[in-house]
């Protein structure tokens, strides 16, 4: 007996559907803000970074391209996952969030090792740079972060998508201040590899926090258990269930950073073996899994086995 839909003790699927929808557009058109203003700056940023000859200021404004082209891909996520379930893709297109995250932080990566290469290049080599100019457009720049931090900060926990898109407009802020300061100390003093160590600095924000990204999505791609989770813990508390005498193939994983699903294989005793107690025991099953684990478990499927069926399985956890 298995069951792929919650216990009758949730929300109704309409109304979770609609909340999700509404969440779904509040985050689409959160997105759309933070492309907007972001791809302003980088226009401005081009045309500072081509009278500057600043790098902190190139390997921002190359930073903030990837920004656009990561903020486009979320957009595009967003609305993907928009799509219905269908026979060929059961969980609809749900993993784009997923991919589109994991592509964001490739392309932060990337800069941060150019940010690097170049800057260490620029020790030894400090390019002149204009710091008056410099200033205006690291304001310029931090303003507009500043404000899609404030349009994406209620949404950033929603999904690995939004965390990813609000991860790069962190970083972009932080590069801007960086150029700031670099801009003030090459005006104040003509202190030219201020700039070098500005974009070393960005280069250093930029690369752990894309590696901690792309493992988090790499590791929902592999279909790994979530970090929350103990599988041990979770076989243990759904054995002590009335009636139920072992758990085994037990798998918990994310099709999404909002969807998680649920398989095991419940061993029952021989007393259990009726349709109501069985109904009984498998709403217990899946009140568990949708309350008492540490992550909320979207769709659950319990294969329901009699005592003595466990020798002939292959136990793989």
């Amino acid at each position: 007996m298995s069951s792929p839909e919650q216990p009758s003790t949730q929300p109704s699927a309409a109304s979770h559907d609609h909340t999700h929808a509404h969440a779904q557009q509040t985050n689409r058109t959160r997105l759309a803000i933070a492309f907007a203003l972001t791809f302003i700056v980088f226009l401005a940023q081009v045309t500072g970074s081509i009278l500057t000859g600043s790098l902190a200021l190139i390997v921002d404004t190359v930073h903030m391209l990837t920004d656009c082209a990561g903020l486009a891909m979320a957009l595009l996520a967003a609305q993907l996952v928009r799509r219905p379930a269908t026979d060929r893709h059961p969980f609809g297109l749900r993993r784009v969030e997923i991919i589109s995250a994991m592509l964001q932080a490739l392309l932060l990566f990337a800069v941060g090792v150019y940010a690097i290469v170049e800057g260490v290049m620029r020790l030894f080599e400090p390019a002149q740079i204009t710091g008056n100019l410099l200033i205006v457009f690291g304001v310029i720049g931090l303003a507009a972060n500043l404000l899609s931090m404030l349009v994406l900060t209620a949404g950033r926990s929603s999904s690995l998508n939004m965390r990813a898109a609000f991860l790069e407009v962190i970083n972009d802020a932080l590069g801007s201040v960086a150029v700031i300061v670099s801009a003030g100390l090459i005006w104040a003093f003509g202190w030219n590899r201020a700039d070098a160590v500005a974009g070393l600095i960005i280069a250093l924000l930029i690369l752990p926090r894309t590696i901690a990204l792309f493992r988090s999505g790499f590791g929902v791609l592999l279909e790994g258990t979530p970090k929350e989770v103990e599988l041990e813990q979770v076989r243990e508390h759904f054995e002590q269930l009335p009636h139920v005498l072992a758990v085994h193939d037990l798998h918990i994983t994310r099709i999404s950073s909002d969807l998680s699903v649920l398989t095991a294989h419940v061993v029952v005793d021989h007393d259990s073996i009726d349709a109501e107690k069985l109904a009984n025991i498998l709403s217990d099953l899946q009140r568990c899994a949708a309350e008492h684990l540490p992550i909320a478990i979207e769709h659950s499927t319990f294969q329901i086995e009699p005592a003595g069926t466990l020798s002939h399985e292959h136990m793989q956890h």
